[in-house]
């Protein structure tokens, strides 16, 4: 058996790939080649980078698989970073990258403090309340709600096609940030009506999310807070990468309301990074469970069973997981 470092060294230096992307991401690199694939000198210019750095940086890009080189010289997008990283268009998904680089890569240096304190590592040391500073400033809530859209738009698409949605007549999407999730199922299914429920200072950024995807007559916003509020009335109630973020006793107040809220023979459906049981294979989903260590007071990612459990405490039945893209799956319960 011949033992070698590389899998060790690659993920101990990972940040090196990492950070490339995510300062690629910030300077619009992909924005820009989707408008002017360009050489090396163009390049420099359009995007004030200095000599010493801009060929190595533009080059890891390509062996990173981010970029194209051509035999000319001329850099261009990949189709993948064409699609997803360009601002221009509706599939940019670079809102969570920029999340990334802006927020979580500092707060991770302290991943090491977390684990020996239990304490978060980003705004709310000192004890301030991150949630408050964040929706208290229109940049960085717009951000933060761009990040939400980014980061779960795949699995917003295979929720739209892969939930029986011909069986209800509404949904409410709870937590609802940008309302990219509602955006996506009331496109996919003209029949249905859509409620977006956030805290109020989400609804102008949702409205105009809403508008520009043509839903103004099927979709409308509702301002409260979980906490404090009943939740909107409809066939079927979404937390997309809400639970997560609370501790378990969080978790089991938001699925007794949502049962509260339901009318007999409708669904709840929570989707998340879910951790398969065993604890062996969707790094991703232990990686955002560390994630919520660094970001929140008790939040955390769980399995499936785990939250079956929790469905079925709160009344649910006929509990199922179903797997959506990527990391992500989908637990429904009906009442």
């Amino acid at each position: 058996m011949n033992l070698a470092p590389d899998h060790i060294l690659q993920t101990g230096l990972a940040f090196w790939a990492s950070k490339t992307l995510l300062s690629a991401v910030e300077m619009e690199i992909f924005t820009e080649l989707a408008k002017h694939p360009g050489d090396l000198g163009t390049l420099r210019g359009r995007m004030g980078l200095h000599p010493r750095g801009a060929r190595d940086f533009l080059d890891a890009l390509v062996a990173l698989k981010f970029l194209q080189r051509d035999e000319d010289g001329t850099y261009r997008n990949t189709p993948e970073t064409d699609l997803f990283l360009d601002k221009a268009k509706p599939s940019y998904i670079g809102g969570i990258l920029e999340m990334a680089n802006h927020r979580l890569f500092p707060f991770w240096g302290g991943l090491t403090e977390a684990l020996r304190t239990g304490e978060p590592q980003n705004e709310s040391k000192g004890g301030h309340d991150p949630f408050t500073a964040l929706y208290a400033d229109p940049a960085k809530l717009r951000e933060f709600l761009r990040a939400m859209s980014g980061v779960s738009r795949g699995a917003n698409m295979a929720i739209a096609q892969k939930f029986p949605w011909a069986n209800y007549q509404s949904c409410a999407d709870i937590g609802t940030a940008q309302g990219d999730l509602v955006t996506q199922i009331t496109l996919a299914n003209p029949h249905l009506k859509g409620i977006g429920f956030d805290l109020p200072e989400v609804a102008p950024i949702f409205e105009e999310y809403i508008t520009a995807n043509g839903l103004d007559g099927r979709v409308k916003f509702a301002g409260g807070s979980f906490f404090t509020d009943e939740l909107p009335q409809a066939d079927v109630l979404l937390f997309g990468h809400i639970l997560h973020d609370w501790n378990q006793d969080t978790k089991l107040m938001l699925l007794n309301k949502a049962y509260s809220a339901l009318p007999v023979g409708g669904a709840v459906v929570v989707y998340d990074s879910i951790i398969d049981d065993a604890r062996k294979e969707n790094a991703f989903g232990l990686l955002m469970s560390l994630n919520m260590l660094i970001e929140t007071p008790g939040g955390f990612d769980y399995t499936g069973a785990d939250c079956i459990g929790w469905m079925q405490e709160a009344g649910f039945t006929n509990c199922r997981v179903e797997h959506l893209v990527g990391p992500d799956s989908m637990v429904i319960g009906i009442k």
